[in-house]
């Protein structure tokens, strides 16, 4: 079983910024795909980010031109750089990897804009 442990949310007024980390323990470049969610008070999760093989990035469009995300092999590590921040990005972020077709979920970390 992959284990991921989110880390770097926080309260943040609008317009700042957050980076937010995800530690896998699993080697990362042996993922099909590892990305962040979110999901807001009173909504389903939805997706964020997402990077797969050769480093193929995709965005939904809330959040393109916005964020960014990356991942690092030596540290096995996913992460999601998040700029000009809006009180609608206000959710909890969950990390999410896939490995040989199984689908593995941090338990999320709060992220709070203010206006």
């Amino acid at each position: 079983q992959v284990q991921l442990v989110e880390s770097g949310g926080g309260v943040v007024q609008a317009g700042g910024s957050l980076r937010l980390t995800c530690a896998v323990s699993g080697r990362i470049f042996n993922a099909n795909v590892v990305g962040w969610y979110r999901q807001a008070p009173g909504k389903q999760r939805e997706l964020v980010a997402t990077i797969r093989s050769g480093d193929t990035t995709n965005y939904s469009d809330s959040v393109k031109g916005r964020f960014t995300i990356s991942r690092d092999g030596t540290k096995n590590t996913v992460s999601l750089q998040m700029s000009s921040l809006k009180p609608e990005d206000t959710a909890v972020y969950y990390c999410n990897a896939v490995f040989w077709g199984i689908n593995s979920w941090g338990q999320g970390t709060q992220v709070t804009v203010s206006s």
